[in-house]
C-alpha cells in the first residue's frame, strides 16, 4: 500500500517537512538546528550558485574568501551590526581539549587553552572584511572594490526548519567599496536588479521590489533593498537583501581614501546576499501534493527517460534508440537521464522522478518504437502525450521553454490573486486571519505603528514597494497623513 502523505491543505508545514525528505533534498544533522544538504538537493543548490556566479562575474565582480572566525573586539567596531546579531552569535573561548583525569573515556575542554580573546563565530562577514579593506585602500585608483564570496555562517536560531531558518547556512556575500554616495547606492539597485533578474528568470518566482523600514533594516545600513516572493500559502518570504552601508563601516575601520585632489575621505559601501533559503523559496513557490516541482533553468535532471520492456531483447533495442536521443538532447545543452535500472519497475520510477521535480519524464515501450514515439509527460500540468523519435530534440527544448514560461505565469497569478487593497484596519486583520496573502495598505511612518501591527497580527511591513507610484493618504491604523501604501504580510 502506498503511503500517504500530508497534502498542503492539511498541514502546509508538515507538508513541507516531508517533501523536503520525499524529495531527498536534505535532513536534519546531529546537530541542533543544522542540516545535511543531500546530494539531489546540493546539486540544486549548485544550479543556483553557477548561474549567480556568472552573473555577479559579468557585473564586474570577483570572488575571494575571508576567515570563518571575527575577533571579538573587531566584531563590536561597528556597533549597531554587532548589536543587531549578538544574540544569534556562536563564540569560541577556547583552543584545545584534553582527557578528563576522572573519565579518561571522555574529552573536556583545556582550562589553560583559553583564547586571549574571544572569536566570533561569522554570522556574517562585515567586520573582518572591513578590517581587511583598510590594507588595500589609501586611493581613488584603488576604488571600487567588487567582491563577492561563497561561504558559510552562523547564526544560532532557536526555531529552526530545513532550508528556511537554521543555525548553519550556505550564502554568498558581496561588500563592495566606493569613492561616492552615488556609486554605492548605483551597486545596490544594480544587485538588487540582479537577484530579480535571477529569481524570476531561472527560479520562475515573481517577486517584489522593495525598500526595508527602519526598523527592518540590516543592522549597521542606511538603507535596505529587498525582494519579497508570496509562497502558496500567502506568506512573505524575503528572496535577496542588498543594502547601502554609507560609510558606517568605513568609519567603524578607520577606512579612508585619497581623492584626486589629496583629500581624505571614508570610503562608502554595500553589502547584498542570498542563501540556501532560496531552496524553500523554491519548494513552496511551485511543488504540489505529489512532490518537488523544479522550474528547468535549475533541475539537475530536466528530462528523465524510463524504458518499458519485458526482455533483454526490448531493452536493447529501446537503449539504441534512447542514445541516439541523449546525444541529441545534450547537444542542446539540456541534462538528461537514461533510467534503466531493473531493479525498480517503472511505475516506482514515475513515482520517484515525479517527487524529485524532474520536469520532464519520456517513457517508450517496444509498442512506442514500433510506431516511432515516446510518451511524454510534463511534470507542471501532469499532461501526458505522443511525442515524434525524429526530431525529437527541438522539441523537447521548445516544452522545457514552455513549463519554464508556464511555473512563472502561473506563480504570477497566484500573487495577484493573493494581493489585496485595504484601507480599514479592521479589514486588513479579519482578511489577514482569513486568507493570508500580501496586503498594501497605507501606514504613517512611524515605528510604533509598525509595531502595534506586527503584535496584533504577527504581520509585518515586507517591504516600501519601488515600482509602485507613490499614492499620499491615511494610515490604516491611526488616520494620520502617508506618503504612500506599503505590504504588508506574515512572513518566514
Amino acid at each position: 500500500m502506498a503511503q500517504k502523505y500530508t497534502t498542503r491543505e492539511e498541514d502546509y508545514s508538515k507538508w513541507y517537512n516531508e517533501l523536503v525528505a520525499r524529495a531527498e533534498l536534505a535532513e536534519n544533522s546531529g546537530v541542533r538546528g543544522c542540516m545535511v544538504i543531500k546530494p539531489y538537493g546540493y546539486a540544486i543548490w549548485e544550479k543556483i550558485q553557477a548561474q549567480l556566479d556568472k552573473m555577479f562575474k559579468e557585473t564586474g565582480h570577483q570572488n575571494a574568501y575571508f576567515p570563518l572566525f571575527v575577533p571579538k573586539s573587531m566584531f563590536e567596531a561597528e556597533e549597531k551590526n554587532a548589536e543587531g546579531f549578538a544574540k544569534e552569535c556562536a563564540v569560541v573561548t577556547h583552543y584545545r581539549l584534553k582527557t578528563d583525569p576522572e573519565n579518561p573515556s571522555k574529552l573536556i575542554v583545556d582550562p589553560e587553552a583559553k583564547l586571549e580573546e574571544e572569536l566570533i563565530v561569522r554570522p556574517t562577514s562585515e567586520a573582518i572584511i572591513w578590517s581587511t579593506y583598510k590594507n588595500w585602500i589609501q586611493s581613488y585608483r584603488d576604488l571600487p572594490i567588487l567582491i563577492n564570496q561563497w561561504a558559510n555562517v552562523v547564526r544560532w536560531e532557536m526555531r529552526t526548519r530545513i532550508f528556511l531558518r537554521t543555525a548553519e547556512f550556505l550564502w554568498q556575500e558581496g561588500h563592495t567599496a566606493h569613492a561616492t554616495k552615488q556609486e554605492a547606492i548605483a551597486e545596490s539597485e544594480l544587485m538588487l536588479d540582479v537577484y530579480t533578474t535571477f529569481v524570476e528568470q531561472f527560479m520562475a518566482m515573481p517577486v517584489i521590489r522593495g525598500r526595508k523600514t527602519e526598523s527592518e533594516r540590516f543592522a549597521g545600513a542606511d538603507d535596505t533593498y529587498c525582494i519579497e516572493a508570496m509562497m502558496q500559502d500567502g506568506k512573505a518570504l524575503q528572496a535577496g537583501t542588498s543594502h547601502f552601508l554609507g560609510q558606517n563601516f568605513a568609519k567603524a575601520f578607520d577606512v579612508k581614501f585619497a581623492d584626486k585632489e589629496g583629500k581624505l575621505d571614508y570610503v562608502w559601501a554595500t553589502s547584498w546576499g542570498v542563501s540556501t533559503r532560496l531552496m524553500g523559496a523554491l519548494i513552496m513557490t511551485h511543488s504540489d501534493d505529489e512532490g518537488l516541482v523544479l522550474p528547468p533553468a535549475l533541475a539537475p535532471i530536466q528530462v528523465v527517460i524510463v524504458p518499458i520492456h519485458r526482455t533483454e531483447e526490448e531493452l536493447a533495442a529501446i537503449t539504441e534508440v534512447v542514445n541516439t536521443i541523449q546525444t541529441d538532447l545534450r547537444a542542446l545543452g539540456i541534462s538528461v537521464k537514461f533510467d534503466d535500472d531493473d531493479n525498480r519497475r517503472p511505475g516506482w520510477k514515475f513515482a520517484e522522478y515525479e517527487a524529485k521535480g524532474v520536469p520532464v519524464r519520456l517513457a517508450v515501450g517496444p509498442r512506442d518504437l514500433a510506431n516511432g514515439v515516446v510518451e511524454v509527460a510534463r511534470r507542471d500540468t501532469k499532461e501526458k502525450f505522443a511525442m515524434n523519435i525524429e526530431g525529437i530534440a527541438p522539441e523537447i527544448k521548445q516544452l522545457l521553454d514552455a513549463i519554464q514560461t508556464n511555473l512563472y505565469e502561473t506563480s504570477l497569478a497566484r500573487r495577484a490573486a493573493g494581493m489585496h487593497t485595504v484601507d480599514s484596519y479592521e479589514e486588513f486583520k479579519t482578511r489577514l486571519e482569513a486568507e493570508g496573502g500580501f496586503y498594501l495598505a497605507h501606514w504613517d511612518g512611524t515605528a510604533e505603528t509598525e509595531e502595534k501591527v506586527k503584535k496584533e497580527t504577527q504581520a509585518t511591513i515586507r517591504c516600501i514597494p519601488l515600482d509602485t507610484p507613490s499614492e499620499p493618504g491615511v494610515c490604516m491604523v491611526t488616520g494620520k497623513p502617508s506618503a504612500g501604501r506599503v505590504v504588508f504580510a506574515k512572513a518566514y
